[in-house]
């Protein structure tokens, strides 16, 4: 398995039965789509939280939160939270309305 099937099932509880909410596979691991925009996913046993550019520096400051690096170049918007970091039910459900709530805000695809 890519990806935290534990962690998934947290986030998919967050999500709820949202009909705009789609899940697919990417980065090697699942990511949950707000009308086609990613908004969080989960890679390993990390969550990744789409933040938007405005939000990209400040965001590693919390505790575990790192830039979102693929390929040796960070990708402004994005941050990857250390799945220790968010066993909390309260902490997760945090990271996970900061991505939905940007993604709300984008275009739908």
């Amino acid at each position: 398995m890519a990806y935290d099937e534990g962690l998934a099932e947290r986030v998919r509880a967050l999500l709820g039965d949202d009909p705009d909410i789609a899940e697919k596979r990417m980065f090697g691991g699942l990511a949950f789509l707000l009308h086609g925009n990613m908004a969080v996913g989960v890679t390993g046993e990390d969550l990744m939280v789409r933040v938007g550019p405005d939000a990209t520096d400040a965001a590693p400051a919390r505790p575990r939160a790192r830039l979102f690096d693929m390929t040796g170049r960070p990708m402004r918007g994005w941050v990857v939270v250390a799945g220790p970091a968010v066993t909390e039910d309260d902490t997760l459900a945090e990271w996970v309305a900061r991505g939905r709530a940007f993604a709300a805000g984008l275009p739908a695809k």
